[in-house]
């Protein structure tokens, strides 16, 4: 489109809502946008997407949109590998510029436990196809000049794993994109409609009910990130979830000097820098459970610090937003994608914590394929929900520093 000519096609139509779709999925944030979008490319065409608020104004919006594949467990990293590799070819499938840049990651480590972890978790990445290598501090330094490697710091940085295949995106551009393709394949996509409740019939969820009616329903899929233990309760199902803060923020823009993100356990903190120049800086969950979307002064003070362990130079740089988003962490930190128990046709994405836009491709994906055939993709089957009951857990709590405090 030539530069200073409107657009005249909205990104998704305004509907009249139906009062039966063959699948209605609560929640239009990257998990929900993109399984609508995929159940139609497979021939779906009745779909409802519904969320309470605007589109992309939850997690969607509120993460810091790095992608990577450099996960712990097996079945992670294959997990994530796959949703990377879609990310990949995103922009031309959505025919949307997603602004996506393969900058590259290093997470660093600053004791001998810490190295040894990460040299296993690079020997595992790299069996199961994910370029992932141990480098030495003058490596990380030649990556990053500005990083301080100054000896006498209580945690010095003794090496690093690098990723090179990691990469950044324009978050709130993948969730308009996926919108924007939902509605071109025939999906409905509903912003400001709640679900308050839902109807059953002898194992399977028949309606579900809204802030704006009815609507009758062949499947549900519940794609509501701090918000799905709600969903689950409505049907009367527990889900085994815990709902945090995640707070990070964002400075003044500065003169590019950063090529990588740049991540530390230790310090529960990661940071890097956006094509604007702004740095970008986040951790740790809050270490209390709550669904308040409030940033604090003591976590920005908190991740200031933390930050400043790692680049000085970034003292007197301003800050220009802070922003709160939540999550929902399982007992293995790993997600949940499985039918709801007893609940025949409720579907369930949960359990993402901080790595849920990550996965938005694969999991999107793997969930429109399950929801219409019935049958679960490989790919996704060691996250189901009664792995909990049945012992067989994913543990993935030491793959990211925000995981670190829990």
């Amino acid at each position: 489109m030539p530069i200073g000519v409107a657009r005249s096609e909205p990104m998704w139509q305004t509907h009249v809502m139906r009062p039966h779709y063959d699948v209605v999925i609560v929640g239009a944030g990257v998990h929900g946008l993109a399984t609508a979008y995929y159940l139609t490319s497979m021939g779906v065409k009745s779909v409802a997407v519904l969320d309470k608020g605007y589109i992309g104004g939850g997690n969607a919006g509120r993460n810091t949109a790095i992608l990577r594949a450099n996960y712990v467990t097996p079945e992670g990293i294959r997990f994530y590998a796959e949703s990377l590799r879609l990310y990949k070819d995103l922009s031309q499938q959505l025919d949307y510029n997603l602004l996506m840049s393969h900058s590259g990651r290093l997470d660093l480590g600053h004791t001998d436990t810490a190295l040894s972890a990460l040299r296993q978790r690079a020997q595992t990445n790299v069996v199961l196809g994910v370029d992932s290598q141990m480098i030495d501090p003058g490596e990380v330094k030649d990556l990053e000049p500005a990083i301080d490697l100054r000896k006498g710091k209580h945690l010095p940085i003794m090496g690093a794993l690098y990723h090179p295949t990691a990469a950044v995106i324009r978050h709130d551009a993948v969730v308009w994109a996926y919108a924007r393709g939902a509605d071109r394949g025939g999906a409905h996509v509903f912003p400001f409609v709640e679900v308050t409740g839902f109807e059953k019939d002898e194992g399977k969820v028949s309606a579900v009910i809204t802030s704006q009616g009815r609507i009758g329903c062949g499947a549900v899929l519940s794609a509501t990130a701090g918000w799905s233990s709600t969903i689950a309760s409505m049907v009367g199902v527990k889900l085994p979830v815990t709902t945090f803060p995640l707070q990070a923020f964002v400075t003044e823009p500065l003169k590019p000097f950063m090529k990588l993100s740049v991540s530390s356990a230790n310090l529960h903190v990661y940071v890097w820098q956006t094509v604007r120049g702004e740095m970008v800086i986040g951790g740790s969950v809050d270490p209390y459970t709550s669904y308040r979307q409030v940033a604090t002064v003591h976590m920005l003070e908190t991740l200031s610090a933390h930050a400043l362990e790692l680049f000085p130079a970034l003292e007197n740089v301003r800050v220009l937003r802070q922003w709160a988003g939540i999550c929902d962490m399982t007992p293995d930190y790993a997600p949940i994608m499985s039918r709801l128990t007893g609940h025949e046709n409720f579907f369930i994405s949960a359990g993402w914590g901080t790595w849920g836009f990550k996965a938005g491709p694969a999991g999107g994906r793997c969930m429109a394929e399950f929801i219409a055939s019935g049958v679960v993709p490989g790919l996704i089957s060691p996250f189901y929900l009664e792995r909990f009951a049945d012992g067989r857990l994913v543990n993935e709590k030491a793959a990211a520093p925000a995981a670190a405090l829990h």
